[in-house]
């Protein structure tokens, strides 16, 4: 079965018992967000608001709000799409067993992107910005954001649609400086294919044509996001996931995919920025107002039966975590011959993904050598060197002939087997004064910090401490100790208020030395200890989307050795929230009870009795 449209899907969802028909009119400013929200943390249904305020259009949301929708949604496709992966990482497959791959070509013809005969659906009619649902999930969003986009750009000179680029860039609709209905912002970050077609436009006569579809087949939408090799377009792989070629039309030089519910089209003037943002982003905080392209609109088609696709971002888990899994799913046969050496990477979801990358990696070239990290250095190298993860800012690495079954989705056990290993007079290599992800605030600058591999190997060192220690002694202004895993130790601080507050820990790292710590190889400073140790993501999130190791790693008994830092006891991190770093994302308290009374009232409504 392949869907042809984003209604069909939530119908046959709704056929399975997983949509939710939302019937009352509901705003778009904060309040549709929070009503998702309240729906994903239940691990509820599809939501289908049937009336939103100030738009003739119906709105959709949360059709990846679990891994198992998700699965249900791709239940057709999913199998024949790996075996065509697995091909690709090893053809000889094929000849080993041809069975399993008969039918692999046929699903591999669905890659090619065909023009839609005829008027496609999307151009049934026309409408403008300020008639859409402008959705604003947090109350310092700048304005109304597409969350759900699928931005589509060409290389100047080219019309092949195998040149093209899909990328989930989110847009700003309203708000700031943009003249409604004329102008909408784009914001794309590092290692986006959309740069390398700005870069060649801005060389060009040519205008910088784009559109920005909505809706259409989950597929579609789910393509926009996949990390595909530069050169390969992702219309291929909505094709291949979607068991059903991405149609296409052209309407003034414009390209639309049939099959969307809407379709922005418009020119992104070169050389022109404007402020876009904030917007409470998926690390948990605001990413906020900076200078970005502007794109002039044209026109803005929509199909017969429109609805529009959004989604809510904030700090992880949110609806967007189904396309790491699904994307772990997809790739993970591809991981060692784009990492040779490589069994395992996992960016870490709870983190907010680019924060924070666990791999497990191997040491095959020198047996008879003593057992410390060689290979894996190389290997981790290569991680930083590639595409979107050169944007881990922590890089935790472990050699797998310590332990075969080690899984980096296995969290405490990964941190534990580190830690029991980890040696911090050697096993730490910073990379400072180099490029962060776009929506990380932790480091020196915007897209500025640094980053830091950890890389361990060897036999087990030591026992990792359970329990807070009882004759633990911390300096005045210090409290509060919590356990966050065996070997993690939580420690309260002062508020952090300003560059002179580095020493703090520094002051604590003193206060320390001399205390038998070695089975606490790894203690957090933050604000709140017994929050950062209540809960795994607590400490994932808490931890490293606040800290930049450059200037917040700190050692007990640290030393500088011919330009190598190290620590001969445990290693602290500095995880204060820093005035520099970006608000936390914090639900608006008038919408939030307004929320509570319609569930109050109609319970059933939102699916709960």
């Amino acid at each position: 079965m392949s869907y042809t449209s984003l209604r069909a899907a939530l119908l046959d969802l709704e056929k399975h018992g997983q949509l939710l028909r939302v019937k009352t009119e509901v705003d778009p400013n904060l309040e549709m967000a929070e009503i998702h929200r309240r729906v994903f943390d239940h691990a509820g249904p599809a939501i289908l608001f049937e009336k939103v305020k100030g738009s003739p259009f119906q709105a959709a949301s949360n059709l990846y709000g679990t891994y198992e929708r998700t699965d249900f949604l791709f239940r057709h496709s999913i199998e024949k799409v790996k075996k065509v992966i697995e091909l690709k990482a090893d053809p000889t497959r094929l000849l080993k067993t041809p069975l399993r791959y008969l039918r692999a070509p046929f699903t591999a013809l669905t890659a090619l992107p065909m023009r839609s005969l005829g008027s496609p659906a999307v151009a049934w009619g026309e409408t403008r910005i300020d008639q859409l649902p402008l959705v604003k999930s947090w109350p310092m969003d700048g304005g109304a954001f597409v969350t759900m986009p699928q931005v589509f750009t060409l290389p100047p000179g080219s019309n092949s649609m195998m040149q093209s680029n899909l990328g989930m860039y989110r847009i700003q609709l309203s708000g700031n400086e943009y003249e409604l209905n004329r102008e909408i912002g784009l914001h794309y970050q590092l290692h986006r294919g959309i740069g390398v077609h700005h870069t060649l436009y801005n060389g060009s006569e040519e205008p910088f044509r784009c559109s920005i579809f909505v809706g259409g087949p989950p597929s579609h939408a789910f393509s926009a996001i996949m990390p595909l090799p530069e050169g390969l377009s992702e219309l291929t792989f909505a094709g291949l996931l979607g068991g059903r070629r991405f149609r296409y039309a052209r309407r003034n030089g414009q390209v639309l995919s049939s099959d969307a519910d809407f379709v922005i089209t418009g020119i992104i003037r070169k050389g022109q920025k404007k402020p876009e943002g904030p917007f409470g982003d998926h690390l948990g905080y605001y990413s906020l107002t900076h200078d970005f392209p502007v794109m002039e609109v044209e026109k803005v088609y929509h199909r017969k039966d429109a609805i529009w696709h959004f989604s809510v971002v904030g700090r992880p888990p949110q609806e967007d975590s189904s396309f790491g899994y699904l994307i772990h799913q997809l790739v993970k046969e591809l991981t060692a011959g784009e990492f040779p050496g490589i069994r395992q990477i996992h960016a870490v979801d709870a983190a907010g993904v680019h924060p924070l990358l666990l791999a497990v990696g191997s040491e095959r070239y020198m047996p008879f050598r003593e057992r410390v990290p060689e290979e894996i250095l190389t290997q981790a190298t290569r991680i930083l060197g590639s595409g979107q993860t050169s944007l881990a800012k922590f890089l935790f690495i472990a050699a797998d002939e310590d332990d075969p079954k080690l899984d980096t989705h296995d969290m405490p056990h990964f941190f534990q087997h580190v830690l029991e290993r980890v040696d911090w007079t050697r096993d730490l290599h910073f990379h400072t004064k180099t490029t962060i992800d776009t929506l990380d605030y932790s480091g020196s600058g915007w897209n500025a910090g640094s980053k830091v591999i950890v890389a361990c190997r060897g036999d087990k060192k030591r026992d990792l401490g359970r329990e807070v220690p009882g004759q633990l002694s911390l300096p005045p202004g210090f409290g509060q100790p919590a356990m966050a895993l065996p070997g993690i130790l939580a420690i309260q601080g002062p508020r952090f208020s300003g560059p002179e507050s580095y020493a703090q820990a520094e002051q604590l790292c003193n206060h320390l030395k001399g205390q038998n710590l070695d089975a606490y190889p790894l203690i957090v400073l933050c604000d709140d200890a017994p929050f950062l140790g209540a809960t795994l993501n607590n400490f994932l999130w808490a931890t490293f989307t606040r800290a930049n190791p450059s200037h917040d790693l700190h050692g007990v008994d640290a030393f500088i050795e011919h330009k190598h830092w190290g620590a001969r006891g445990s290693l602290v991190i500095d995880a204060r929230i820093k005035p520099h770093h970006a608000p936390e994302l914090v639900t608006d308290t008038v919408v939030s009870k307004k929320v509570d009374g319609l569930f109050a009232k109609g319970g059933e409504l939102y699916g709960f009795g």
